[in-house]
Formats: structure tokens, sequence, C-alpha cells
């Protein structure tokens, strides 16, 4: 298998941990931002509406607890200054009527209560003592279990106590509070959806940009951007539709140069193939240092022939042409490619389905992997296809020493041959196969790339979707 000599890289440098540990996409910090604004704004209007309301109902209930009181207190004081009768008990039972309130009168020390239970020592001291001098005073305090409004009233030798229950506003302004905290909750949901949406209409022309450049580098180069009408994206969308034309033509030059150098070498190369050949069947007569130069040229123009035959095959159009396409089983195509290649077998593992192929470039592929396999890992042990989640998987295992990860993506460019390029001895190949085949999966929509064989050497692994259109 063709590795490339460690020595003859230039180590690249270490990425810096922080680039590896990316944060959010932009679309999502977008979002995210959204939903931080629309949260902080529907935050502090729901934080002044809660102060505003919460501060008005409880005035509101204050005011009214206390003008309610005072007519009590009045009440209570007219009865205590008639002489001929004492019905302070049943006019504070009266007052505190059959609900959550309570009252109570201090009269000589002594505390007459109605209404509610309470803890008569529940009472704020303080409270009490400013009523006692005369002046009229009121505090929040949780008696009986619920929150109430304390109010005492100063009277002639007496002290008159109303509790006004606050459980009702207790509740109100906690289903309130559960409003607005449901609705700032709300909001922020919308503005992370609404995010989301303007960050993907935003983002729209980086992602087609993305997408077209990302054809572009798997050889489909027709991919263009769509016109645009907007005068910051008009330019990028221009640059980028020229420069995949002028690359477009580059290559297509460069293909057609290549194919017109392959056709002119061709005579020639017979020629030599020709002349080799005779040299070869006079072989004996020739003297010993004679001999070895005509086996060397005879390595030498066979890989040159072969060579201009992967030249002929890469400089051709890589898309394929819809008459081309054929309904093929690959285990079939696999089977014929293996043929009679001592020591491997060939493993069909569930049923894998027939797809639509080129069925010539699929019988290359194959051949090309065994063959690289031949020439570079001491020959290939097994051959798998595999039904695949969305088609059919080819694994070609080896009995090399496999190919280590940092080099990996590197044995499918062109003239990779590892270690060996360049030496004389290496008349194995030309560094075209694995290029080749690399080629050929990429037209067929497909995907190549190299893991570990089970066996300790390396395996290939060809991916071809049952849509190769």
């Amino acid at each position: 298998m063709p590795t490339a000599s460690p020595a003859a890289r230039t180590p690249s440098r270490a990425r810096p941990p922080g680039l590896l540990r990316r944060g959010l996409p932009l679309r999502w910090r977008i979002a995210v931002a959204f939903a931080v604004v629309t949260v902080a704004i529907t935050g502090l209007l729901a934080l002044a509406t809660w102060h505003l309301a919460s501060d008005f109902l409880l005035a509101k209930r204050e005011q009214g607890a206390t003008m309610q009181a005072t007519v009590d207190a009045r009440l209570v004081e007219e009865t205590l200054r008639d002489p001929h009768q004492d019905g302070s008990g049943d006019l504070l039972t009266g007052l505190a009527g059959g609900g959550d309130g309570a009252v109570a009168l201090r009269r000589n020390g002594t505390w007459t209560t109605s209404g509610r239970r309470f803890d008569i020592n529940a009472l704020p001291e303080d409270m009490l003592a400013l009523a006692g001098s005369g002046t009229p005073a009121r505090q929040r305090i949780v008696a009986g279990g619920i929150p109430v409004l304390a109010i005492a009233i100063p009277l002639p030798d007496a002290v008159y106590v109303e509790l006004a229950p606050l459980n009702g506003l207790d509740t109100t302004l906690r289903f309130l509070s559960g409003v607005l905290v449901a609705g700032v909750g709300v909001s922020g949901l919308l503005g992370l959806g609404l995010g989301g949406w303007a960050g993907r209409r935003a983002l729209r022309p980086l992602t087609e940009l993305r997408d077209a450049a990302a054809r572009v580098a798997a050889g489909d180069l027709d991919a263009r951007l769509p016109e645009q009408t907007d005068a910051d994206l008009a330019p990028l969308a221009t640059t980028f539709n020229r420069t995949a034309e002028d690359l477009q033509r580059r290559v297509r030059r460069d293909a057609r140069f290549a194919g017109d150098v392959s056709h002119e070498l061709r005579s020639p190369l017979t020629t030599l193939v020709n002349a080799v050949a005779v040299l070869s069947r006079r072989r004996e007569e020739l003297p010993p240092t004679a001999r070895q130069a005509v086996d060397l040229l005879d390595a030498d123009v066979h890989r040159f022939r072969q060579m201009v035959t992967d030249l002929l095959e890469i400089s051709r159009d890589e898309r394929l042409a819809p008459e081309d396409l054929e309904m093929c089983d690959v285990v079939d195509i696999v089977t014929h490619a293996v043929g009679t290649r001592a020591g491997v077998a060939v493993e069909v593992v569930g049923s894998p389905p027939k797809i639509e192929v080129d069925r010539r470039r699929l019988d290359r592929v194959v051949g090309d992997l065994l063959d690289n396999a031949d020439h570079h890992a001491g020959g290939a042990v097994r051959v798998g296809v595999l039904a695949a989640a969305d088609g059919v998987r080819i694994e070609v295992d080896d009995a090399g020493p496999g190919i280590p990860p940092e080099f990996r993506e590197e044995v499918f460019e062109r003239f990779a041959r590892g270690a060996n390029a360049g030496r004389r001895e290496d008349v194995g190949g030309t560094g075209l196969g694995l290029a080749l085949v690399a080629r050929h999966v990429r037209a067929h929509h497909g995907r190549i790339h190299v893991e570990d064989s089970p066996a300790g050497g390396a395996r290939i692994v060809v991916e071809l979707p049952e849509d190769t259109r």
C-alpha cells in the first residue's frame, strides 16, 4: 500500500486548542442574542408591571382595610361610651364576621377577641405601644397561618385591633407573578425562534456559498451561485462564479493537454514496446550487462505504457453520461473483477441492492484496488460487498502494514506513491491508480476512505449510493 515517507514531509504545526473547541455556530449565536435581548426587555417590563401592580393593589387593600377599621372603631367607641349597656362582645362578634378576619379589643389590660383564632402575642409590641400612645398604626404580619394587615386604633382607655386578611391579595399577586414569569419565558422562546429564523435567512447566502464550494471541491465544476440582487452579496456571487468558471476552464485545459500528450505518446510508445519485445526474445544472445539493461528497459516501458493509459483515463470527463448508467449487481462485478486471483475471498454480507452505475468504471475501480494491493501491500486477502444504509459498501483488505492516519488522504492524490516515489526499483505502479479510483467513485457521488483492517493491514472502503445521478 502506498505510503509517504515521514521524513519527506514538513511537520505541520499543531493547531491551537482554542481552534478545536469551537463555540456555537453563528446562526445559533444570533438566535441566542435575540433570546437574551427579548428576555431582558420583557423581564424589565414584567418587573415594572409587577412593582406597579403589587404596590397599587396593596395600597388599595390597605386603604380599604384602614377605612373599614376606622368605621368599626367608632362603633366600638360609641358602645363603650354608653354607661347603661356593655355590648362590646356582641359588637366584636358582628364586626369579625364569618371570614378569615379577626378583631381584638384591649381594655383595662384585658384582651377580648372575636373571629378567626390567632395568638394575641403575635401582635407587634411596637404597633400596640404606638396605638397606646394615641397614634393609629398598621403592619403586615402572619396570624393564624395567613398573611393579614393588623390595624391598631386608639380608643379612650382602650386599643382596638382589626386583622384584615391578605390571602386573597396574596393569591392574586402569586398568579400575576406566575403569568409574568411565564410571559418572559415564552418571549425568550419566541426570541430564540425568531433569531433562528432571522439567522437562517441572513446566512442563507453563506450556506449557498458553502454548498457550492463543497460541490466544486468534490469535483462538480458546474456549481454556481444564484444571481444576487443585494448590493452587498452580488459582488460575492459574481466573484465566486467567475473563479469557478476560470477553474473549470483550467481543469479542462489541463485534462485536454494530458489527453493530447497521451495520444501523441501512444505511437512512439508502441514502437518502443515492440522494440523491447524483440530485444527480450533475443535476451539470451546478449551479454550480461546488456541483458540487465534490457530488463530495466522492459520494466520502465511497461510502466510508461500503464501511465499513458491512466493519463488517457484521467483526462476523460469525470461526469457520468445517462447512457453509460445501467442497473447492475455489484456482487457480480466484484466477483468478475477478482476472477482467479489467488488468495482473495469475496465475502457477501446481507443482500446488497442493485444500483445504477457505469459498469466499466466500477470494474476499473475494483481492479485498480486489487492491483494497488498487489503492488504495494502484499496482495488483497478479502473483498467484501455489504448492504449499506443508502446503497452498497465495498471493502478491500490487504496483507500490508497498513496506512498511518496522517497519510490516508494523500494516497488518493495523483502520483502519490509514498516512500517509493522516484526510486528506480519501484516498478509496481504509476501513482495514478488510487487517484483514478477516487475520481470514478466521486463520479458516482460515492465516498472512498481508508480504515484499519481486522487482519492487520489496511482496508479501503468504497461506498456507492443507490441514486448515482
